[in-house]
């Protein structure tokens, strides 16, 4: 799997101070996606075993809040086997920090079992979740005063306790989040 790029230090794709990880490959080719170039799925490097290792290293002081992964589209079946060996890495180094994820794809209609999106490690990836912004991205309804979204059909899910109460509950802003896990 490839990926776009990585930003250290990263304030503006969830809540706290975040490394954010760009994969490479997107099929939904949303009008006015600010990461076109990463729609390909060969576009930038390899992400090797140490440039994981580089990420999760990057996650070790306190300041930082947690891991994102967005795109591209990481939820795309081949992208979901590549970035699992990161996250339950990242879970397992880091129980407490968060992990958001950015998809194209629906958390209760694709990324369900029979749903489009759906693979062997969707499950596994959602266990890991905190938070997934879901929805693509429709330049008609973009918003700028959205905060961690571009428009508004997009909803921010709060995973854990969307999986517990088996439907969908919004994540709330709590400012708290950004300091620990739920």
């Amino acid at each position: 799997m490839n990926y776009a790029n990585i930003k250290y230090d990263d304030i503006a794709n969830g809540p706290g101070v975040r490394t954010s990880l760009f994969v490479s490959g997107c099929t939904h080719a949303c009008k006015g996606c600010f990461n076109e170039m990463a729609w390909d799925f060969k576009y930038g490097d390899i992400l090797t075993e140490e440039i994981m290792e580089n990420i999760l290293a990057s996650l070790q002081h306190d300041y930082v809040s947690g891991m994102t992964i967005l795109g591209g589209e990481p939820m795309e079946k081949v992208n979901q086997i590549g970035i699992l060996p990161l996250i339950e890495a990242f879970k397992k180094r880091y129980p407490k920090k968060n992990l958001w994820i950015y998809s194209g794809y629906t958390y209760d209609v694709d990324l369900i079992e029979g749903g489009r999106a759906y693979c062997e490690a969707t499950p596994k990836i959602l266990e890991h979740c905190d938070v997934i912004v879901d929805g693509k991205f429709v330049q008609e309804l973009y918003d700028i005063t959205l905060r961690f979204r571009g428009s508004s059909n997009q909803r921010i899910i709060d995973v854990k306790r969307s999986r517990k109460e088996g439907r969908v509950v919004l994540w709330e802003d709590d400012r708290t989040f950004a300091t620990h896990s739920m």
